[in-house]
C-alpha cells in the first residue's frame, strides 16, 4: 500500500460515568457504533487498536482479540496499548502511523475503561501503577499528592492561588453542562471548590477529576476513503509523542512538564501552524493545576500567566483561547483508557459544528488535543483540521 495522509471518518463516544458493562463490553458498544456510522462491517478493517490501562480491574488482559471477535473481525490484527492516562492517544497515534506508512487503509481505534465496580482505595492503587511505583505510589505519593506538589511549587514560584485553580473547575463544569457525554453535568461556584474537603493540600475534591467508566472510538483511514464514508472528514495535521523524566522527585522543575513542551513544539512544526492558528485546545486537566501548567507548556501563556487568562474569561468557549470546551477531564470525566479518544471525539464534533449549544466554538477549523500519562512520562499532542 502506498503511504498516504490519514483522516478520521467517524467517531463515537459513550457517556462517561458509571456503567454496568465491563470494559470489554463498553469497547464493543463504542466500536459497533462507529462502524455503523461509517457504514463498515468489522471484516472490512485492516487493523484494530485498543487502549485499556487497568485490565486487572476486569481480570482481563489480551482484550483486543475479544473485541475484534465481538465486532465480526476475528481475523483482523489487534493490539492493546497501555500508557497510563495517555493509553488511547498512543493507540490513536499507532493507527495514524499505520495508515501513513501504508500498513493499513482502515483502522479502528477504541479506548475503554471500567473502574466503578472497585473501591476507591483499590482504584487509587491501580492508578499508582502508572507512576514510578517504588519511588512514588508504593511509598504513599499517589497522583493527588504528586499533582499537589506541582500545585504548591507553582503557587510558590508564581503566586498562583487556590481561587485561581478553582476558576478552572468552575469553567469546565459550566462547559460540561452542555456535553451529553459528560460524567458531571452540574454547575459549581468557586466557593463549592474551596469548601470541598482536601484531597492533598492545596488540592481539594473539586480540583480533581472523577474516576469514570466509558469508551470512545474512531475510524482512521486514508483521506480518499474517509471522503467516501462522510461529507465531513477530519484531517490529522499532526500527531506527536514525547516523554518526561518519570519520577517527579528527579526533575529540576516541577512547575512544567517537559514532555508537553516538546510534543507541542513538534506538533506545531509538523502541522506548520502556531498556537494562534488553533481554535480550541482540549488539554489534560486531571487536576485543575494541570490545565494551567498545560496552557503554559503549550505556549498559550507565559509561565505563571495562565491563571490570569482563566480569570479574564479568555479560555471560555467564546473567549480568545478556548480551553476544554468539552468540560475537560474535570467535568466530562476520566475513564483512563478512553480519555485520549474522548478528546478526539470532541475535536471532531467541534470541527463539524456539531457540539451542543454554547459549548460549540464558533467557526472552529483546527483543534489541538493534549493527553498526559501519569505526571508526564508520556505526552501526546494531536492537531486536527477540517477536511473541506
Amino acid at each position: 500500500m502506498p503511504a498516504t495522509d490519514p483522516a478520521i471518518a467517524e467517531v463515537s463516544c459513550l457517556r462517561y460515568g458509571e456503567h454496568e458493562e465491563t470494559a470489554r463490553e463498553l469497547a464493543v458498544d463504542a466500536s459497533l457504533d462507529v462502524l455503523e456510522e461509517a457504514g463498515l462491517e468489522g471484516d472490512e478493517l485492516d487493523s484494530l487498536f485498543v487502549a485499556n490501562a487497568f485490565g486487572m480491574a476486569d481480570k482481563q488482559g489480551h482484550v483486543g482479540p475479544l473485541i475484534s471477535t465481538a465486532i465480526g473481525a476475528p481475523n483482523v490484527p489487534s493490539s492493546t496499548t497501555e500508557a497510563a492516562c495517555a493509553s488511547a492517544s498512543v493507540a490513536f497515534r499507532h493507527a495514524i502511523a499505520h495508515v501513513r506508512a501504508g500498513m493499513a487503509e482502515t483502522a479502528l481505534v477504541v479506548g475503554t475503561e471500567k473502574v466503578s465496580h472497585i473501591d476507591t482505595m483499590t482504584a487509587t492503587s491501580y492508578f499508582c501503577y502508572g507512576s514510578d511505583y517504588f519511588l512514588e505510589g508504593g511509598v504513599g505519593a499517589t497522583f493527588p499528592g504528586l499533582y499537589a506538589a506541582i500545585a504548591r511549587a507553582h503557587m510558590d514560584e508564581f503566586g498562583t492561588s487556590e481561587e485561581d485553580m478553582a476558576r478552572v473547575a468552575v469553567k469546565n463544569h459550566a462547559n460540561g453542562i452542555h456535553n451529553p457525554t459528560a460524567h458531571f453535568q452540574k454547575e459549581i461556584e468557586i466557593g463549592d471548590v474551596l469548601d470541598s474537603y482536601e484531597v492533598a493540600a492545596p488540592l481539594k475534591l473539586y480540583d480533581a477529576c472523577p474516576f469514570s467508566d466509558g469508551a470512545a472510538a474512531a475510524i482512521v483511514t486514508t483521506e480518499e476513503k474517509a471522503r467516501a464514508m462522510t461529507d465531513t472528514p477530519v484531517t490529522v495535521e499532526a500527531s506527536t509523542q514525547r516523554g518526561t523524566i518519570a519520577a517527579l522527585s528527579e526533575r529540576e522543575d516541577v512547575t512544567e512538564i517537559e514532555g508537553t513542551q516538546l510534543a507541542g513544539q513538534a506538533a506545531f512544526e509538523q502541522a506548520g501552524v502556531s498556537a494562534d492558528e488553533v481554535d480550541l485546545f482540549e488539554v489534560h486537566d486531571c487536576f485543575t493545576i494541570a490545565e494551567l501548567v498545560a496552557m503554559e507548556d503549550l505556549g498559550l501563556a507565559e509561565p505563571g500567566k495562565a491563571a490570569a487568562m482563566v480569570r479574564e474569561g479568555q479560555t471560555k468557549p467564546d473567549g480568545d483561547v478556548p480551553v476544554n470546551a468539552s468540560g475537560g477531564l474535570k467535568s466530562k470525566g476520566h475513564p483512563v483508557g478512553a480519555t485520549g479518544m474522548g478528546q478526539i471525539y470532541e475535536a471532531v464534533e467541534q470541527l463539524r459544528g456539531e457540539a451542543e449549544g454554547p459549548r460549540q466554538v464558533d467557526g472552529a477549523e483546527r483543534v489541538l488535543t493534549h493527553n498526559v500519562g501519569a505526571t508526564g512520562g508520556t505526552v501526546t499532542v494531536n492537531i486536527l483540521g477540517r477536511g473541506d
